[in-house]
């Protein structure tokens, strides 16, 4: 599998796929999020549902912003960058969801002598990465362990990881499933808070999605496609290790055991499935809440950047009807 090089403009240029040759973009460089995607390409499960699948790298045009725009068949999407294009009126809709357990978490150098809990986070620096949801989070968190949420902000980006490993920052964001692996790979004594441990809802992650129009002019194409990604997801679950090689094969990986220790901690942490809840299924009421915490929160903003009102409903914001054709 070779992922070509993506940008808007290049793709408003070209004219739409056929029915049978579709695309999706994914929201962030290839990793183990997207291991169900790989695996249905390799397996060659697209191929059997009669697609021709092009997975499109990362770029420096955002996944939602390619799909809103018609210039992809369809987006994988975190979960703040779907509901935040959903709150701003993108004529998208979510037909799945990968995390079923909220992966991120708050992290800071164990031998820190002044953190043993948010609120000691008062005063200190934050190595961030730009959003305002970064801030709702940690203010929520500090404020509901007793703190006041008053902290310094430094905009790093992945540059936060070394920052915190060298001390010249306190805390940051990471992700347990790749930043966290890798952290412990690299020897790092780290802890962490969980968000929902302090009054943030724990939200599902990793949603793909397609245009809302697509659902009703090609619902066939949008089965076809769902029903190989699912069954390569699942594979995954059921069959961590060895979706790891093929990963590993498709991708350009520097640390191939970062994959590897990422889709451990994927099964041992039951993020893909729960053995109960199906892969990929969407939990209305996950969805609503942290939706319903983002608009409180003043973080889902119009294009001239005010406020949005909460709308009283979002059961329209995805569809899985694709899972009973």
């Amino acid at each position: 599998m070779k992922l070509a090089p993506l940008s808007l403009a290049a793709c408003l240029a070209a004219p739409m796929a056929m029915a049978d040759e579709v695309s999706i973009a994914l929201d962030w460089t290839l990793n183990t999020n997207h291991i169900g995607l790989v695996v249905a390409q390799e397996k060659g499960w697209f191929d059997e549902a009669g697609l021709e699948v092009e997975i499109l790298p990362y770029s420096d045009s955002a996944s939602t912003a390619l799909l809103a725009a018609g210039a992809v068949d369809f987006a994988y999407m975190t979960a703040l960058g779907f509901m935040s294009a959903k709150a701003g009126g993108a004529p998208i809709t979510a037909l799945w969801v990968t995390m079923q357990r909220e992966a991120g978490r708050l992290v800071y150098n164990s031998d820190h002598p002044d953190i043993t809990r948010p609120a000691d986070l008062e005063g200190k620096t934050y190595a961030g990465f730009g959003s305002a949801w970064e801030d709702a989070l940690i203010s929520t968190m500090i404020e509901n362990d007793g703190g006041t949420a008053d902290y310094d902000t430094v905009t790093l980006g992945t540059g936060a990881y070394e920052a915190l490993a060298s001390g010249a920052v306190d805390f940051t964001l990471e992700v347990a499933t790749w930043e966290g692996v890798n952290s412990e790979l690299l020897g790092r004594d780290q802890s962490h808070f969980v968000y929902n441990d302090y009054g943030v809802p724990e939200p599902q992650g990793g949603y793909i999605g397609t245009q809302t129009a697509t659902l009703e002019t090609d619902p066939d194409t949008v089965a076809a496609f769902m029903e190989a990604t699912r069954k390569g997801y699942a594979w995954a679950a059921e069959n961590p290790a060895e979706a790891a090689e093929i990963l590993i094969a498709a991708g350009d990986f520097p640390n191939a055991d970062l994959v590897r220790g990422s889709m451990r901690v994927i099964d041992e942490g039951h993020y893909l499935t729960d053995g109960t809840t199906p892969v990929g299924q969407i939990d209305p009421e996950r969805l609503r809440t942290m939706a319903k915490f983002l608009y409180d929160s003043g973080v889902l903003r119009s294009a001239d950047g005010e406020p949005l009102e909460w709308p009283g409903d979002v059961t329209g914001w995805f569809d899985q009807g694709w899972r009973t054709k």
